[in-house]
This record gives C-alpha cells, structure tokens and sequence, in this order.
C-alpha cells in the first residue's frame, strides 16, 4: 500500500480487529471522480450515511478490474489521498441501469437520497467514465450495485 496514510489506518484497524490481522492489504479508493464529490461521499461514509455505491460494469471491464465481491476490504479517502474509514463489502448486485429503484437510491445515500438524484448524477458520472474509454451509457447497461458497512474511522 502505497499511501502511507490508508497504511497508518489499516494498521490502526487491525491493532483493534486481531481476528483480520491475516486479511491482504485493502483496495485503496474514493468516491467520485471530482474533489467536492470524493469528499462529501467519504464523510457520508464515515457517518454511515452512505452504505452503497454503484458501478457501471461496462467501465469495470474495460478498465480490467476485478468485480467488487462479499468480504472485500476498502480504505476509503477524500480526494487527496486522507484515510477517513475502513468499509467491507456486505452485498454485491448486478442490475440494468432502468432497474434502480429508491431504495437503491436511499442506501447510496447522496443528496436528497431519491431516485431522481440518483439517476440524474449516476448517468452524468457514467457519461464522463465511458467517454473517455470511448463508449457511451445506455438505460439497459448492467450497474454493479456494492453494499458496505463502515468498520472503523479516524
């Protein structure tokens, strides 16, 4: 890991969880691909607001990542590279993009936590991730929709 700061706080978590100590360095992330949206989302971690996200499976693909799956680890940071909290994979769902519902909506907990927020600022992200890997979202994409819970914080 190279961020010395999700290092101090993975060590941090696994001094107060000895049952993890044998678990593989986390996935490093934040949320979002701008800082007033990394950031907010990170602190709507950190107060358990926040308890899903959702992926476009066409930008996992592409980019050649692994699919999020049950039990993974996350440090999560604000858009400098902070270490706010560890989060561990609760759920994982693949979904079309037409088929997000409120509750989906409620559990991502950004905005005014409804549909409508979600949709209009999911296809937004997902238009700026596809362009620049030379595609484009469609209502019928599959979305890999991650739940989580916040394990422990600074």
């Amino acid at each position: 890991m190279e961020n010395a700061s999700a290092r101090n706080l993975w060590g941090d978590f696994l001094d107060a969880h000895l049952e993890f100590a044998s678990e593989d360095a986390p996935k490093v992330i934040h949320f979002c691909d701008n800082e007033k949206d990394a950031d907010l989302c990170a602190d709507l971690v950190c107060k358990e607001i926040k308890r899903a996200t959702t992926h476009s499976l066409k930008g996992i693909q592409l980019r050649n990542e692994a699919l999020p799956k049950i039990g993974d680890f996350y440090v999560v940071t604000d858009w400098e590279g902070n270490a706010k909290c560890v989060i561990r994979t609760t759920a994982v769902k693949l979904l079309p993009f037409f088929s997000i519902r409120e509750e989906h909506a409620r559990l991502e907990g950004e905005g005014d936590k409804s549909l409508e927020h979600w949709k209009k600022t999911h296809w937004d992200h997902y238009t700026r991730e596809l362009s620049e890997l030379g595609t484009k979202p469609t209502e019928s994409m599959i979305v890999v929709f991650e739940e989580f819970e916040m394990l422990y914080k600074k």
